[in-house]
């Protein structure tokens, strides 16, 4: 026959009156003494986990978040960890003038979504991202300024037959 070690590993077996239910039979002091109902909530990612009541879940932490343009060295912008890369894009629209819409954001070597969140893609403080403007919008944009500026200044050429 073999004896075992300790006998606190099975506390709530039936041969000590246990019982094994899993609240332990101490008056409703199981599961770390929560005698309430547990209020759940949906993180960004689809995580459902307990709700925090200590209020830490409503502000989020401010990062700062460094960008880097083709024409200037770096912006430095704060932004909520919990923001998305479209929220961000908003404020670089802001710094840079260049459209949310125009904006391509590169971090980690990939091309982010307007609705990633920043923290779950894994965005810390003074992390470094590349803002690049979208060839498309950057063709638009020339081509509008062709057709204003043929337009307005030049008049229509004369056609030469030969």
């Amino acid at each position: 026959m073999m004896k075992l070690r300790s006998r606190r590993l099975f506390k709530n077996s039936s041969k000590h009156g246990g019982g094994g239910s899993v609240n332990g039979g101490g008056g409703g002091r199981g599961l770390g003494g929560c005698t309430g109902d547990i209020k759940w909530e949906l993180r960004p990612g689809g995580m459902l986990v307990q709700k925090r009541e200590d209020g830490s879940s409503l502000g989020g932490e401010v990062i700062r978040v460094r960008v880097s343009t083709g024409s200037s060295p770096w912006h430095d912008v704060s932004v909520e960890a919990t923001s998305t890369f479209g929220e961000l894009k908003v404020v670089l629209s802001l710094v840079t003038g260049l459209e949310a819409r125009a904006q391509r954001l590169v971090y980690k070597g990939k091309e982010r979504e307007d609705a990633d969140h920043l923290h779950m893609v894994g965005v810390r403080d003074m992390d470094k991202m590349l803002l690049l403007e979208d060839p498309a919008a950057k063709e638009r944009k020339l081509h509008a300024l062709r057709k204003n500026h043929q337009v307005m200044d030049t008049p229509p050429l004369p056609t030469i037959k030969v």
